[in-house]
């Protein structure tokens, strides 16, 4: 190993290029890190502890049944985030409303919005998952956040980044300057710099989609998937179908490998499933970084201005040639 690089050391590295930093936004990134290590803990011995595996018996405001790993996640993060001064807000697809700061706190100036455990429903079958998050500037008037700063664009986000818990824990994330991952060491309890400056290929030989919703698709997206089945040895097609169910699996893979992942808008969900603010967002800003591209179809998505900090999209994201032309089979271009 040429160089051994703890997120810490990273963080505080890229901190030195900016001589007024306060190093609150840096400390920040040091704590998602450790609400990760925590919940990493839990799910690599959910297998063992029948108290952490199954469903609490209640639904999130999705409607969805919530398995105790997101109740403890949800928990973790808010709980590691809560009292450092700061946040000024927080939202989480868990809960309904904004979490707010305590008051016995002391409120800083930036928002942090998370899916505390994406794929949660692969939990029993020992399947990848992930958090996701993102980072934005507070925006509204007072001390104390508000709805309005969680309901900003997703170019607004100035951080955003993911954890997978799979054969080893890592954490993805950027600032704005490079995609980079760090992949927990349990020896030594850090995460070290293992995938340094992430770049996705421009078009990839992978399509991630679930083609169980094909009957309710539109034929845009129809073609689109059969376009891609099809031989052709100059579009180095056809391409191999991977599909995992986790967003944050399927996303990770498609970022190291090339490829393109579709939850496309439907007859059955037109608005699509994935969140806006905790799914779609915090990962079109890593791709993009990363030289990828991501949409709904028909738009940036990071140029969509969110109406409820649970709004639902659709998502093409990925190699920046096949989501372009994913885009022109479902506009019907082509």
């Amino acid at each position: 190993m040429a160089k051994l690089v703890t997120i810490e050391r990273h963080i505080m590295a890229k901190q030195k290029q900016f001589p007024s930093a306060t190093g609150d936004f840096s400390a920040l990134l040091y704590d998602i890190a450790f609400a990760a290590k925590v919940i990493g803990r839990e799910v690599n011995k959910a297998g063992l502890i029948e108290d952490m595996i199954g469903k609490t018996g209640s639904t999130n405001v999705h409607g969805e049944e919530v398995k105790k790993l997101d109740e403890f996640a949800d928990l973790i993060i808010y709980k590691s985030m809560d009292h450092t001064g700061r946040l000024c807000v927080m939202a989480s697809e868990e809960n309904e409303d904004v979490l707010h700061i305590p008051e016995k706190y002391e409120c800083g100036h930036y928002v942090l919005l998370y899916d505390p455990l994406d794929g949660s429903s692969n939990i029993d079958a020992n399947v990848s998952i992930g958090t996701i998050f993102s980072i934005y500037h507070k925006t509204s008037e007072g001390e104390r956040g508000a709805l309005e700063d969680c309901l900003q664009n997703g170019d607004k986000q100035i951080a955003a980044g993911y954890i997978i818990y799979g054969s080893s824990t890592m954490l993805v994330f950027c600032t704005g300057r490079g995609v980079h991952g760090f992949t927990y060491d349990p020896t030594v309890g850090e995460f070290l710099l293992s995938h340094e400056n992430i770049k996705i290929p421009k078009r990839g030989k992978i399509y991630s989609t679930n083609e169980g919703n094909s009957a309710h698709w539109s034929e845009g997206t129809k073609k689109y998937i059969e376009y891609v089945k099809q031989i052709d040895a100059a579009t180095n097609r056809p391409y191999s179908g991977r599909y995992i169910g986790s967003l944050v699996a399927d996303f990770h893979r498609n970022l190291l490998y090339g490829g393109v992942y579709l939850y496309p808008g439907d007859n059955k969900s037109p608005n699509g499933k994935l969140r806006l603010q905790y799914e779609a967002n915090p990962l079109a800003f890593l791709v993009e970084h990363a030289g990828g591209a991501a949409s709904d179809g028909y738009q940036r998505i990071m140029d969509i201005k969110p109406d409820s900090i649970h709004q639902r999209t659709p998502l093409v994201i990925g190699s920046l040639d096949d989501v372009k032309e994913a885009e022109d089979f479902i506009q019907g271009k082509k």
